[in-house]
């Protein structure tokens, strides 16, 4: 069996995907257990309009990925048909949710793709495509951001004192370094793929030569190949066909955002929905630092920390019920990814794989 295919089966091991519940579900619980204190639910009152927004979440989610398929469909020029799209998206999903946040699941799509009748040379591309609209979302967003709010609101917590921004504050740390690497991420990209390919793969050849970089150089190179390779795709695209991929990805991860909003409409009353999104943003920022699988246990955190004080003041535990809205987040926007996941990927592997080997 090819490399890549080990690689594919190894990375789909149940023991990823149970390692990745149980930090979520770890974390959760000790972060609970040290901040419950009775009453903590008592402002957690279900009624009618809950469950009518938990569901206006759930749809937020569908819609999230709905914007994904049409994206993908779009960049094989309506080649996949929207069943393989969904397959598609579903699998890298699941892949995403079972690595840490800073690998994700890019370095296998490809082999999505390609599996759906693609060929590498447009796997490639589209791939590549995927992952530099997705950070283009969060380069162009995030200035933005910082014309209608104030820096002094995007970072502060409930223990933030002052009007500016505090240079000890771990969550403007977080997104900084996080902001930084998409940045430098999307230079690159954009050189290699649209000016200089060959460029691009010289370039990271000579930085991989490094001692400490030395084992990852084949890589590297593979990476270089998989630049040149796209850029002689995409190059030739007109402006719309961006403009439509770039237009399906703010669908996308807009409506992954508004999950949290619809979430908390559902107990609370919300004061302003804007911050609660542009905190959302930046904490997606914050997460490409998490070593854990799918960012497990510090999604979690972070949420409880980040949007606490959008929960009501007359909470007697606003940090344990952070945590609980956190966890109800977690079932709507990650878990799903590792049972459809899980559903999907067996009779794939037999249909993709089995033949293969037989033959």
């Amino acid at each position: 069996m090819h490399p890549t295919h080990l690689k594919l089966l190894k990375t789909f091991h149940p023991s990823r995907i149970i390692i990745a519940m149980l930090i979520g579900v770890a974390v959760v619980l000790l972060i609970f257990m040290r901040d419950f204190k009775p009453g903590t639910f008592d402002t957690l009152n279900f009624s009618f309009f809950s469950f009518l927004f938990i569901f206006l979440a759930l749809l937020c989610m569908a819609a999230r990925d709905i914007g994904y398929m049409i994206r993908i469909r779009v960049l094989s020029d309506n080649q996949l048909s929207w069943w393989q799209s969904f397959r598609i998206v579903m699998l890298w999903e699941f892949t995403s949710a079972i690595t840490p946040s800073a690998i994700g699941g890019t370095s296998i799509a490809i082999l999505f793709v390609t599996k759906e009748g693609i060929s590498v040379g447009r796997s490639t591309s589209i791939v590549l495509a995927t992952s530099f609209l997705d950070e283009m979302y969060f380069i162009l967003l995030f200035p933005l951001l910082l014309i209608f709010v104030l820096p002094s609101d995007l970072f502060s917590t409930p223990n933030t004192t002052g009007n500016g921004i505090n240079w000890t504050n771990e969550f403007f740390w977080f997104a900084i370094i996080g902001y930084s690497l998409k940045l430098a991420y999307v230079i690159l990209v954009i050189y290699g793929m649209f000016f200089k390919p060959r460029a691009f793969k010289w370039l990271l050849l000579k930085v991989f030569k490094l001692p400490f970089l030395r084992r990852w150089r084949v890589g590297a190179a593979k990476a270089g190949d998989d630049m040149i390779t796209s850029s002689l795709e995409l190059k030739r695209k007109p402006f719309t066909f961006w403009i439509k991929s770039f237009m399906a990805t703010f669908m996308s991860w807009t409506s992954r955002y508004l999950v949290i909003n619809m979430l908390f409409l559902a107990f609370f009353v919300v004061n302003d929905h804007f911050l609660l999104y542009a905190r959302q943003l930046v904490m997606w920022i914050m997460m490409l630092v998490s070593p854990t699988p799918g960012g497990s246990g510090f999604a979690e955190y972070i949420f409880s920390r980040y949007l606490a004080e959008f929960m009501p003041s007359s909470a007697v535990s606003i940090g344990a019920l952070a945590v609980a809205l956190a966890f109800l987040w977690r079932l709507i926007t990650y878990y799903p990814y590792l049972i459809i996941g899980g559903f999907i990927i067996p009779g794939w592997i037999r249909s993709k794989f089995m033949h293969e080997k037989n033959n």
